[in-house]
């Protein structure tokens, strides 16, 4: 959602999703969260319906009116009236709408997880599901083939995850298959993590080493970390004997490596100039 008129129209909806959720539960929030990613879903699926909905030469009372029409009575009407909200605003591209409906979804299962208190165990878990992934390379290739159907592989990693994390942490899983915000699954999660990092008003930073920290020098990271960035960092640690020694740390965009693995290279790179 690159553009101020998508933003606009997600941020209607957004505090349109809050008013009416604002005495949910937890399982209802969690329900309407499925239902508004099963709206991304059939968006996903019908690219006429995508244009039709953002079409700018259609008023946004008439598009909201269409969406009122095809999903009354099908889904409870909070998810009618967010998704009302949403396509009443306007869009650069038919694109930015599914990306705007999905994030509303999951917008909508973070606060299931922060109704819980259990925000900080979904990130977790979800780190740790990666983690998994990228150290199983066959199951990194099968999980990340947007060319494959997505039911076989929503269905593997239902089996993986069943009764091991939290259900919020599961559905998220199931939308990084699907490619959150157009990215591929390992990017999508890694996104998911981070708003679920966000929502909790944190950073993350992701943390290589060596060999595993002491929570001293976990401590002592993340605090110097947090100066910087004028708000609380979360560590995501990952231990990687291959880069010898040193850490590496990332936090969105910025890259801070003072590993052995990157000085070697460095050294080589001058003595082969």
């Amino acid at each position: 959602m690159a553009s101020s008129v998508s933003r606009e129209a997600y941020g209607e909806a957004s505090d349109q999703l809050a008013a009416n959720t604002a005495a949910a539960t937890a399982p209802q929030l969690a329900t309407v969260a499925d239902e508004i990613l099963s709206v991304a879903g059939l968006l996903r699926a019908q690219p006429r319906l995508r244009r039709a909905l953002t079409d700018p030469s259609r008023p946004g009372s008439d598009r909201a009116d269409l969406v009122r029409s095809l999903l009354s009575g099908k889904v409870s009407e909070t998810t009618v009236n967010v998704v009302a909200a949403l396509v009443a605003g306007r869009f650069s591209r038919p694109a930015d709408l599914l990306d705007a409906t999905e994030r509303l979804g999951v917008d909508a299962l973070l606060a299931s997880a922060d109704r819980e208190g259990k925000l900080a165990d979904v990130e977790d878990e979800l780190f740790r599901f990666g983690q998994i992934v990228s150290g199983d390379s066959q199951l990194a290739v099968t999980l990340s083939d947007a060319s494959a159907p997505v039911e076989p592989r929503v269905k593997l990693v239902q089996d993986l995850l069943k009764g091991k994390v939290h259900g919020a942490t599961g559905r998220l899983a199931e939308v990084a298959l699907t490619g959150f915000g157009g990215r591929g699954f390992q990017s999508s999660l890694t996104r998911l993590i981070e708003a679920t990092a966000a929502r909790r008003d944190r950073e993350v930073a992701y943390v290589t080493v060596a060999k595993p920290l002491t929570d001293a020098d976990e401590q002592a990271l993340a605090g110097k970390l947090s100066a910087i960035y004028g708000r609380e960092v979360t560590l995501k640690v990952d231990v990687d004997p291959s880069v010898l020694g040193g850490v590496s740390v990332r936090v969105g965009s910025d890259l801070y490596d003072g590993t052995v693995l990157r000085k070697l290279n460095q050294a080589k790179q001058a003595f082969a100039k």
